[in-house]
């Protein structure tokens, strides 16, 4: 990032305590690092954040894990309960202009971190604390996880298919609990930062993973309502044969409008579990002409089953495997560019090691490249998530265990001396490097 890009920072300046751990915090304070915050994290002493030795893959290195979240953070080593400790982290605090935590319901205020202490030592300064559930729930005190938010956020239930061994609520692979829940929670510090330049002062930001996930779900809400007034629900996988009980069923691969989504088989499917297609069926009949003239069956457009939208929902499970005997004959990159040509609402179903290697994501900025040097070497990540023209982030690495100490205690008034009888007494650690031994995983049989 040049000198004059970076001054286009749109949060340069901004001093943010970073006292989180895992995914959900870690990934809100991340997009603040790369919106150009200057970020301290603050870790226990010797072990650091939980991730960091988790799920691990080289030898002597962090995980991805940890450093995926981590990139463009310092780390300070704490033990935020001793007095010395303690008053680090107030002095950091006087100073800073955002705070957050995801630590365990309670524990900030029972460690003498609650907003009252915190507004009282800084009343310009923003506090964001991140739980599983809202202040006054019954659950409030309860600790989440990601399938936690998920399960009590209603995507769990709504997700999955509705017979078989498999009719179980289901977990999405999207961090609807976590870097959802990250995300939601910068919206809000950033409306706060906004609200500070009005008022001068400070405020308190609370977000619930549960809340996050029920706002990525609120369409289910609608569904949930017009079932209640219906009965039914035509724009589910499971109409008009299903027996309706109280609650919307599992929404199986529909798009989630009225409108007819579905994932079809492509070219290849056979061997690659990823071979698919997903196409949407607008509701006008001249959408359904079209894509019936593009697969080069005309007459598809006026068969009684399929003459308006109310018919081709009745008949879905008749219009699937029409639409598959013309998607099954081209691979997925084909069929997006010859339906996409048409305007019919197409999209490969991209697996992992596609999107880890396709060239417009590694190129426009979407997947990032950051050296983290030692062991490790060069590592893919997943970028700040939207775009500005006049500021691009300056991806760097993710920080070693303490490795900031002397630093952030220097800028504090620390010298030489004091440090390392901080580090005597256990309220700092020594900085540390990843120093775990190599990784064997057992592959199973060929």
């Amino acid at each position: 990032m040049t000198e004059e890009t970076s001054n286009f920072a749109p949060l340069k300046g901004i001093k943010v305590v970073d006292w989180t751990q895992v995914q959900s915090g870690p990934s809100c304070t991340q997009i603040l690092a790369w919106l150009g915050a200057d970020v301290i994290k603050i870790e226990r002493t010797n072990t650091g954040d939980p991730t960091r030795n988790e799920l691990l893959d080289i030898k002597d290195s962090w995980s991805l894990y940890y450093l995926q979240l981590n990139a463009n953070k310092k780390s300070l080593t704490l033990d935020i309960k001793a007095p010395e400790g303690k008053k680090i982290m107030y002095d950091l605090l006087k100073k800073a202009d955002i705070f957050v935590e995801n630590i365990k319901p309670g524990a900030a205020k029972k460690a003498g971190y609650g907003w009252d202490k915190v507004h009282e030592l800084n009343p310009r300064l923003i506090m964001a604390s991140l739980k599983g559930f809202n202040q006054g729930s019954r659950f409030a005190n309860v600790k989440a996880f990601e399938p936690v938010a998920q399960s009590a956020g209603g995507a769990a239930t709504s997700t999955g298919w509705n017979e078989g061994k498999f009719n179980v609520p289901t977990q999405s692979a999207a961090a609807l609990g976590d870097s959802n829940s990250g995300m939601h929670l910068t919206i809000a510090i950033l409306a706060a930062l906004m609200q500070r330049e009005r008022t001068g002062e400070g405020t308190y930001v609370y977000q619930s993973m549960q809340d996050a996930v029920l706002n990525l779900c609120r369409i289910k809400l609608r569904d949930q309502i017009m079932l209640d007034n219906l009965g039914a629900l035509p724009h589910y996988a499971v109409y008009p044969n299903f027996k309706w009980g109280k609650a919307i069923p599992r929404s199986e691969n529909t798009e989630g409008g009225q409108v007819i989504g579905w994932c079809y088989k492509a070219k290849g499917w056979e061997s690659d579990p990823n071979a698919y297609v997903y196409i949407v069926i607008q509701n006008s009949n001249k959408s359904w002409e079209t894509i019936a003239n593009t697969m080069g069956h005309p007459e598809w457009a006026t068969d009684p089953r399929f003459s308006d939208w109310q018919h081709r929902q009745l008949h879905k499970q008749e219009l699937y495997p029409l639409i598959e005997s013309y998607t099954k004959n081209y691979d997925k990159f084909e069929l997006t560019k010859k339906l996409g040509a048409e305007g019919i609402p197409v999209g490969p179903v991209l697996d992992w090691k596609e999107l880890e290697d396709d060239p417009d994501l590694n190129s426009d900025g979407t997947i990032v490249t950051i050296d983290q040097g030692g062991n490790r070497g060069k590592f893919k990540t997943i970028g700040l998530p939207f775009t500005f023209s006049n500021y691009k982030p300056t991806y760097k690495r993710a920080p070693d265990l303490g490795e900031n100490n002397k630093e952030i205690l220097t800028s504090l008034g620390y010298d030489a001396d004091q440090i390392e009888e901080l580090v005597e007494k256990g309220v700092i650690s020594k900085v540390e490097k990843p120093h775990n031994p190599a990784v064997h995983v057992v592959k199973g049989e060929e």
